[in-house]
C-alpha cells in the first residue's frame, strides 16, 4: 500500500495535480487532428499552462478549456492573440499565445474567453482534399489535357520568357496608376448603373440618328441644292458687305454715343420695360376706361430761388434693384429717392406747410390796410 501510494503521489505531482491553475477558454473553428488534453500552452516559447479538456460546441466549433499558471497569467494581456499550431508537419498541436502590437494594460483574467485567429492545416487534411479532387478527375481526360498543354508549350520557352518579361514591364508601368485604377473601379458600379438607366434613351438616340441618316440620304439632292444656294448667298453677302464696308463702319461709329447713353441708363430702361411687361400681362379691367384713386394731401414746400434750380449733369442714377422696382405692393408707393438733382422737397430745413395768416384774415374779414404780417416770407419789407 505504501509503494502504491508513493507511485500515485509521484504520478499526481508529475501531472501537476497539486499545482493551482486558473481556467481560460479558447474558442476555435476546429481543434485539429493532433490536439489532445495536456497539450502545452506557450507564450514566447515559455509554457504558461496546458489544455485541460476539449469540448465540441453545437455550432461545430470547439472550446479548449485551458489550465493557466496563475503566476504567468498577470504577464499576459487581455487582448492576447491565440493560434493553434504545431512545431512540425506531423507533430502534436499546441496553443501559441502572442502579444498584439498594442497590448492592453489589463492582464488576462481567470474565466475569460478568447477567440483563436488561426489553426494550422495538417498534412492529412491536405492529402484528403487532394484525394477528393483527384477522385473527380478522369485520368484519360487529364492525360489529354496535359498532352495538349505540353505540345502547346514545346519549343516556346523563349516566347514564354519574353511574354513574362513584357508582362513584368506592363505591371511596372501600371503600378503608379493602381491608386487611380482602384478609385475608378470603386466608382465604376455607379457609372455603369447610370449608363444602364440611360440605355433606353441612348437606344432612342441611336434610332433617331439612323432615321436622320436615312433622311439625309433620301434628300441628298435637295441638300446639295441648299448648300449651293447657301454658297451663292454667302458670295452675295460678301459683296454687299464689302461694297458698303465704309458706310457700315460710319453707322457703327455714329451709334456709339447712342449705345453708350443707353448703357448708362440701362437700369432705368430695364425697370421701365419690366413695368410695361407687368402692365401688359395683367388682367384687363372689367369695364373700359381708367380708374383713378385721388386723395387730398398737404402741399409740399414751394420752390425757392436759387436753391431749387435744376442741376446740370446731376448724378445718382436709378435705384430699381434697391427698392424692388417695378414691383409695387398693393396700396403702396415707391419711396422718394433723394438724388443730387437740385430740387428736394424733403431736404433738411424745409418748413413744410405754412399757414398764410393774412390770407385767412382777408378771406374772413376782407382786405385789411397795411403791409402783410409775413412780409419777410414773400419778399416784401417788414
Amino acid at each position: 500500500m505504501a509503494i502504491i501510494a508513493i507511485v500515485a503521489l509521484a504520478v499526481a505531482m508529475f501531472r501537476g495535480s497539486f499545482i493551482p491553475t486558473d481556467p481560460v477558454t479558447v474558442i476555435a473553428d476546429r481543434a485539429g487532428l493532433v490536439m489532445n488534453p495536456d497539450a502545452k500552452v506557450k507564450m514566447r516559447d515559455v509554457q504558461v499552462g496546458k489544455v485541460d479538456s476539449i469540448e465540441t460546441l453545437s455550432d461545430g466549433r470547439v472550446a479548449l478549456h485551458l489550465a493557466m499558471d496563475p503566476l504567468q497569467l498577470e504577464f499576459i494581456p487581455s487582448n492576447v492573440s491565440v493560434n493553434i499550431a504545431s512545431s512540425t508537419v506531423f507533430g502534436a498541436k499546441s496553443v501559441e499565445m502572442e502579444s498584439p502590437p498594442d497590448p492592453s494594460p489589463n492582464p488576462l483574467r481567470p474565466g475569460q474567453t478568447v477567440d483563436a485567429q488561426h489553426v494550422t492545416v495538417e498534412v492529412n487534411t491536405v492529402f484528403d482534399r487532394l484525394t477528393s479532387v483527384l477522385r473527380t478527375i478522369e485520368p484519360d481526360k487529364l492525360n489529354q489535357t496535359l498532352g495538349a498543354l505540353a505540345a502547346g508549350l514545346n519549343d516556346r520557352g523563349h516566347e514564354i520568357g519574353q511574354m513574362l518579361a513584357d508582362l513584368d514591364n506592363l505591371l511596372a508601368t501600371l503600378d503608379p496608376s493602381l491608386s487611380s485604377l482602384s478609385r475608378e473601379i470603386s466608382v465604376a458600379p455607379d457609372v455603369l448603373r447610370a449608363y444602364g438607366d440611360a440605355t433606353p434613351h441612348l437606344l432612342a438616340t441611336a434610332d433617331s440618328a439612323t432615321t436622320i441618316s436615312q433622311t439625309l440620304i433620301d434628300e441628298q439632292q435637295h441638300l446639295d441644292e441648299f448648300l449651293v444656294s447657301t454658297i451663292g448667298l454667302a458670295d452675295i453677302g460678301n459683296q454687299v458687305v464689302g461694297d458698303n464696308r465704309q458706310a457700315l463702319t460710319d453707322v457703327l461709329h455714329l451709334m456709339v454715343p447712342t449705345t453708350d447713353l443707353t448703357n448708362e441708363y440701362n437700369l432705368a430702361i430695364t425697370c421701365a420695360l419690366q413695368g410695361v411687361r407687368i402692365f401688359a400681362k395683367s388682367r384687363p379691367q372689367e369695364l373700359p376706361g381708367v380708374y383713378t384713386l385721388a386723395s387730398f394731401l398737404w402741399g409740399a414746400e414751394r420752390y425757392r430761388y436759387p436753391d431749387d434750380l435744376p442741376k446740370v449733369a446731376a448724378t445718382g442714377g436709378p435705384r430699381c434693384q434697391e427698392f424692388d422696382m417695378p414691383n409695387v405692393p398693393y396700396e403702396g408707393r415707391p419711396p422718394y429717392l433723394v438724388a443730387d438733382t437740385g430740387a428736394n422737397p424733403f431736404k433738411y430745413g424745409n418748413q413744410g406747410v405754412l399757414l398764410n395768416a393774412d390770407g385767412i384774415k382777408q378771406w374772413l374779414f376782407g382786405p385789411i390796410a397795411g403791409p402783410p404780417r409775413n412780409s419777410a416770407q414773400i419778399g416784401q419789407p417788414g
